[in-house]
């Protein structure tokens, strides 16, 4: 608890840098950037065509060129799907989501959490607590004479001491008459990981590689299916092998080819019913003969989705069952059933003043393992001062109670202050620098009593700058 008493001081250093009366700075908006770089090279490839039309034969026209920025959550997202009447973007697309920083432990958990966890540090919430990293995508797209718009693309991610190649795929839309946002893909990619803003939580995850169709429009409503297969990967352990310079048994991260744990997965999407949005998710997984036989399963998982959005507000309400599984029907287990549910949204009071919040409760239950059994529970909020278009203050607070059915409950929380500095007004403009002060207290009595240790109490107090982007 010592640690503690630095709080009052480090806080007031970090409030005393707010900007109470700063001025707001000019700045060109990011419509008005993408309006003159279009303009100019629209203008480009008229002269262009226009010199080739004089040396030979009149050439159809081109269609004008128009840059694309992309807003994206905390997380890259799979790439949108280009419409038919989009304008082909030129030259290469380059789009990343990072962040990097320094993050100083000065008490018992560099990052704040409770064990048992439906989402490790992240599920007490993740500002000023999580690790660093990113995802870097280049994209190309094409248009064919037949209107058919393809597009490439490859991104590797930097989350360990390794690079890994997380997407490779290509795919093509306005290809059927009939259905003109249908997108049909093929390869690897970030697959069906919806994820939630302030535990961080891919609440279903199924990044892999296969091919599928999104938006297929049934009559107003849209569908998305897929099979895909999880990415082959290993453990890299030190060997005792004289043949091995290395003595490491392979490099780790992913490989080439799937490893036999498969998913079909589905979406319905686009439905309306009153002030409610509408998504349903079903999935079945299942194992190859890649798969030892004793160690084959099947699990299956159900979701429905219900959004509402107003001028001031979007909330989201999430109901998802597993059946020998949790958030992935990739990773199986006999005689699991899992619920998670959940409620977050966001509340705008005036352009200054925005809040977000979330409710969160997992019911993990194995009939076969029964000191694992435990339901979750967890609750954070975070209030949010935009001081003008550049500076802005935060503050984090999270509660989270892991209640086991035998050995008692993990609990414990987290306040972050944070102050940032940001491209632009709003919660989720980047890219943004952040100097934050974290702390939190972790009672893990159930860990305690099941290791036999006497420490079940963790104080912590972190500070740390870093920034985040995406583009």
């Amino acid at each position: 608890m010592n640690t503690f008493k630095k709080l009052p001081l480090t806080v007031a250093v970090i409030a005393a840098l707010c900007p109470f009366s700063a001025l707001a700075e000019q700045m060109i908006s990011q419509q008005q950037l993408d309006k003159i770089v279009a303009q100019a090279v629209e203008k480009a490839l008229a002269e262009r065509e226009a010199r080739v039309n004089a040396a030979t034969q009149p050439a159809p026209a081109v269609a004008p060129a128009a840059v694309v920025t992309p807003v994206a959550p905390e997380s890259l997202p799979v790439a949108a799907t280009p419409s038919a009447d989009m304008a082909i973007p030129y030259g290469l697309k380059f789009s990343a989501y990072a962040r990097y920083g320094a993050h100083f432990q000065s008490g018992d958990q560099k990052y704040i959490a409770v064990d048992g966890s439906y989402n490790g540090s992240s599920g007490i919430g993740r500002l000023g607590n999580e690790g660093y990293g990113g995802e870097y995508q280049l994209s190309k797209t094409f248009k064919a004479e037949n209107g058919a718009i393809w597009d490439a693309n490859v991104m590797i991610d930097h989350w360990s001491d390794e690079l890994n190649l997380k997407k490779a795929y290509v795919g093509v839309t306005n290809l059927f008459e009939s259905q003109p946002d249908a997108y049909l893909w093929a390869g690897r990619d970030f697959h069906q990981r919806p994820q939630q803003e302030l535990n961080d939580y891919m609440w279903m995850s199924h990044d892999g590689q296969g091919a599928g169709i999104k938006n297929l429009d049934l009559n107003g409503v849209l569908f998305d299916l897929a099979a895909v297969g999880a990415v082959e990967s290993c453990d890299a352990r030190v060997v005792e092998d004289g043949d091995n310079p290395s003595r490491i048994s392979c490099t780790g991260g992913a490989g080439t080819g799937e490893k036999g744990n498969y998913a079909l997965t589905s979406k319905i999407h686009g439905i309306t019913v009153g002030p409610l949005d509408v998504a349903l998710y079903a999935n079945y997984g299942l194992d190859s003969k890649a798969i030892e036989s004793d160690e084959r399963t099947k699990a299956w998982q159900g979701a429905v989705v219900l959004s509402h959005t107003t001028d001031r507000s979007m909330n989201q309400l999430i109901t998802r069952y597993s059946d020998n599984a949790d958030n992935s029907v990739y990773n199986k287990t006999d005689a699991l059933r899992s619920i998670y549910t959940s409620f977050d949204g966001v509340y705008t009071f005036n352009p200054q003043t925005t809040v977000r919040y979330l409710l969160a409760f997992q019911d993990y239950r194995n009939s076969e393992l029964s000191e694992d059994n435990r339901r979750n529970y967890a609750a954070i909020i975070r209030p949010m001062y935009f001081w003008n278009e550049v500076h802005s203050t935060w503050l984090e607070g999270g509660y989270q109670r892991v209640n086991y059915e035998e050995g008692g409950s993990n609990k414990g929380w987290k306040m972050t202050l944070s102050q940032n500095i940001s491209f632009a007004m709003g919660p989720d403009f980047r890219p943004m620098l952040r100097f934050y002060v974290t702390g939190g207290e972790v009672d893990n009595q159930h860990t305690a009593r099941t290791t036999d240790s006497q420490d079940t109490r963790l104080d912590s107090f972190n500070v740390g700058a870093m920034w985040e982007a995406w583009f």
